[in-house]
Parts: C-alpha cells; sequence; structure tokens
C-alpha cells in the first residue's frame, strides 16, 4: 500500500508563486528545454546536504548542470557485481549518454556524513558500525582517507576529511572504464572543490600542487 498525502500548504504556495513569476517570465525557455531534451555541459557530484546549492554556487540555469547528490558526495569505486548502484548509474548516464564535458565533485564544510564516518572510524559511532546501517556502509567508500588524516590535530581533521572525501572521489572516478576512456581520450575532464557554506569561499582541486587552493 503506498502511503502517501498531499503536500504541504507552504509548499504548493511557493509552487503556485513559481509559476506565476520565474515560469511565466521564462516560459519559452522552458518549452524549449522540454522538448529539445538535457544537454548539460557539466556534471555536479555534491553532498545532499540542505546547505549546500550547486546551481546557485556557479549561478546555473535550467538544463546546465546533471546533478547527482548523496551523503557526502561520494563516488563509490566500479563495480560490476550486477546489484543497485545509484551514483554509479549516474555517472554511466551522464558520461555515455548526455556526454557531459566536466564532471565537477563539490565537498563543503560541516559535512555531516564525513563526520559520521570520523566518527565511525574513532569508535565513537557504534550504531554506523552495525551492518544495517545504510549511512556506515555508504562512509566506509571514505576509511581509507581516514587513515590518510587520522594524524592530524582535532581542530583541523574534520576539514582535511572532507577534502580528502573529494579526493578518494575522483580517484573512484578513474576506476569506471567509460570515464577512464574519456578522460584518456580529452573528451571529459573532472574537477574537485570544496565549499566552506558559512564563509561563502570555494577551493578547487590544484594536482600540480597536490593542495586545494582558492577559486
Amino acid at each position: 500500500m503506498i502511503k502517501a498525502r498531499i503536500l504541504p500548504q507552504y509548499l504548493v504556495q511557493r509552487f503556485h508563486g513559481w509559476r506565476a513569476t520565474s515560469y511565466q517570465n521564462n516560459r519559452a525557455w522552458y518549452r524549449r528545454l522540454a522538448e529539445s531534451g538535457q544537454h548539460p555541459r557539466a556534471m555536479v557530484i555534491s553532498c545532499c546536504d540542505s546547505r549546500v546549492h550547486v546551481t546557485s554556487i556557479f549561478g546555473a540555469d535550467e538544463g546546465e548542470f546533471f546533478i547527482h547528490r548523496n551523503i557526502a558526495g561520494l563516488v563509490p569505486p566500479y563495480t560490476s557485481d550486477g546489484g543497485t548502484h545509484g551514483t554509479s548509474a549516474a555517472l554511466e548516464y551522464a558520461v555515455t549518454a548526455l556526454k557531459v564535458a566536466h564532471i565537477l565533485v563539490v565537498g563543503h564544510s560541516n559535512c555531516g556524513g564525513v563526520k559520521g564516518c570520523h566518527d565511525m572510524c574513532t569508535g565513537h559511532a557504534p550504531e554506523l558500525e552495525e551492518k544495517t546501517s545504510f549511512v556506515g556502509r555508504w562512509m566506509d567508500i571514505l576509511r581509507p582517507g581516514f587513515e590518510k588524516v587520522s594524524h592530524l590535530p582535532k581542530d583541523v581533521i574534520l576539514p582535511a576529511l572532507e577534502k580528502e572525501a573529494v579526493l578518494t572521489s575522483l580517484e573512484n572516478l578513474m576506476t569506471f572504464p567509460f570515464v577512464r576512456d574519456a578522460v584518456e581520450n580529452d573528451l571529459l575532464t573532472l574537477h574537485g572543490m570544496w565549499n566552506n557554506t558559512g564563509e561563502g569561499e570555494l577551493e578547487q582541486y590544484d594536482p600540480d600542487r597536490g593542495a586545494f587552493i582558492p577559486v
């Protein structure tokens, strides 16, 4: 049995407000997108965190980004086990069907998923160690990254781990054959970023320096 209810009234009011303003003012553009299909130039992989608003950060219009969000914005390593893999499916569609030219992996400050990984790896979140924890098993992707920064002082380890999550995802992206082929044939570029949500700052990973630098 499907147990769903109608929308809360505040969302209904917001929809009607959007339709009366943004949609009406740009009706031709929306209809063109609907009829011609999507042709995004970039895929963005970011966290589910409600404070991360990638379209606002880059001033993107509808149809410009193919966006996939998950806990901590992680990309798992490639596997062909026949299971259900949401992130991998989105990645496959973006690269092989939409032919995006860029993939942006965007991490952020005060990430709850990354903190969960930290707490789990330091023995302070036994509930995440349970095999039945979806969050815990997802954050296992970042365990190798935690080992790289575990020696750091407490006041810097979480931001370092947030950036390590981005690097882990960039490394895992290259384990996908279709990503690797596109990158090696200069059809696709990968980019890693970290957004300080409170300060409105954005850093990008510079492979030549091996560090994140301000944009």
